[in-house]
């Protein structure tokens, strides 16, 4: 169990000074009392407001890029945010590593573990980050074409990934930060470092698309500096406030492999699974034409934007199950569960009603017509209800990576991106075309949220039967330690 170290670490006469300091330690577990609801609801709005503003300012590159009156430009944007977004699950999955182990062991009362297993992760985020980038840029032609990229849309993609991708390891570090905020508590200053990031970009942008004239390149740019500015603003407070992170070391970053390695490569494959889903949904749209990709571009930069606390709740309640596991608190754990899935509820009932009102002008802000406004206006009804499951698969997700169940959540987002995919966005676009495409994608979603719940249920279940058992084993070890001394 998640304690057994640190109860072993108590003998004789020095039990009582180890004591002080794991209660010192565990202080910083903010999550083990309190309300949990108000900790979700705290926790994810902070997180979203961060996201919100890169996601706005990915709204408004938008915007600007469908104001130089070219379609291919959309397009372009949108086979290279299916890329990015494939290079950047990895890095989201290393940061899920920091943040799960950094709140698990803060919630044990072991900081000084937490700050070796913050460093390791950032160390091989920058180690992976570099790899994966020169590995993409050598064959980026190629996979911009496999998700149906050609011609005139697949230069400008290209050019426009070339110059966001080398900053892949700037980003893995900035994000392993901001993991290691919320693991402390401090959903605000993780909030910042993506503000500050969301403002760098959204001054650069008009400056370099249209006073400058670098166009689509501008955009690029201005996302390079954002990233470099999130970067300073994330580390600076997880080294000074928190003292976040212990010196880089190999030997230590090898010593922590095992258990980094556990959470951190399912984590990096459960993300990976959804740019694949996305690239499956690509693939199927393109065959209705440029309109068509270009619809879903806007819906990609519009989903979260509507829904970015939802996206949120992933990262905000991991941090609250992680230290209450920590701390062997499985009825916290459970409601933790619970409160994350009813406050989905709220939010998604919410803003689907505000999208199907305002569905119209989204519609006429990018002057979208044919294909593209049938989409849209098929995002601002059913598919925005069905964010709810979306929102479900976050937080089962969270939960499994956070209780030591990193595969499980690796089986349901594969099982939803691949089979809840492939097979009902292809019966979909039988049915309907492009719509049924999204719809059949949304219908997947729902099955495997389902089985993402019951499968948390359960294993909050086996966690609580484990530790009821545990009493007795103690027992069962002070006879034999009796036996063997003759008493």
């Amino acid at each position: 169990m998640p304690n057994t170290k640190a109860s072993e670490a108590r003998p004789g006469r020095t039990g009582g000074a180890t004591r002080v300091l794991a209660d010192q330690s565990a202080s910083k577990a903010v999550f083990l009392s309190g309300s949990l609801m108000l900790h979700v609801t705290r926790m994810s709005l902070t997180t979203s407001i961060g996201l919100m503003a890169i996601f706005a300012v990915d709204f408004v590159d938008m915007i600007f890029i469908s104001m130089l009156g070219n379609d291919a430009l959309a397009a372009a944007v949108g086979y290279a945010g299916t890329l990015l977004f494939f290079t950047n699950a990895i890095n989201i999955g290393l940061s899920i590593a920091a943040g799960a182990l950094v709140a698990r062991e803060l919630g044990a009362g072991r900081a000084e573990q937490a700050r070796h297993y913050a460093s390791s992760v950032a160390v091989l985020g920058m180690i992976v980050g570099l790899i994966t980038s020169i590995l993409v840029l050598l064959n980026l032609s190629y996979l911009l074409s496999v998700l149906g990229a050609e011609g005139e849309v697949l230069r400008l993609a290209t050019r426009y990934v070339s110059i966001i991708l080398p900053t892949m390891c700037v980003m893995s570090i900035a994000m392993v930060a901001m993991a290691v905020l919320r693991g402390h508590g401090d959903a605000r200053r993780s909030m910042m470092a993506t503000i500050y990031g969301g403002l760098v970009n959204a001054v650069l942008d008009p400056i370099l698309i249209f006073a400058v004239g670098l166009g689509l390149d501008g955009a690029a740019i201005a996302s390079v500096m954002a990233r470099l500015c999130m970067l300073a603003a994330a580390l600076w407070p997880a080294l000074r406030v928190h003292k976040g992170f212990a010196r880089p070391s190999l030997k230590q970053v090898a010593r922590d492999m095992g258990p980094v390695r556990a959470i951190a490569i399912p984590a990096v494959l459960t993300n990976v699974a959804t740019p694949i889903g996305n690239a499956i949904v690509v693939r199927e749209i393109a065959q209705y034409g440029t309109d068509a990709v270009a619809g879903m571009a806007v819906i990609g930069r519009l989903l979260p934007v509507a829904f970015s606390v939802i996206f949120a709740l992933s990262g905000a309640i991991g941090p609250i199950i992680g230290q209450n596991y920590g701390a062997e608190k499985f009825d916290r754990v459970r409601a933790a569960f619970l409160a994350g899935i009813k406050f989905t509820a709220i939010y998604v009932l919410c803003m689907s009603a505000i999208l199907f009102l305002l569905r119209a002008p989204i519609a006429d802000l990018f002057a979208a017509q044919g294909e593209t406004r049938i989409l849209i206006y098929l995002f601002c009804g059913p598919l925005a209800l069905a964010s709810f499951f979306n929102g479900v698969i976050f937080v089962t997700n969270a939960s499994f990576n956070n209780l030591g169940h990193p595969v499980y959540s690796t089986w349901i987002n594969w099982g939803r991106h691949t089979i809840g995919t492939w097979v009902f966005a292809t019966i979909g676009s039988q049915v309907a075309g492009a719509s049924g495409v999204l719809l059949g994608q949304a219908f997947g979603g729902v099955i495997f949220a389902v089985i993402g719940w019951v499968l948390v249920a359960r294993v909050v279940a086996r966690l609580e039967r484990a530790r009821a058992l545990e009493p007795f084993a103690d027992e069962g070890r002070l006879h034999s330690l009796f036996g063997r001394r003759g008493w």
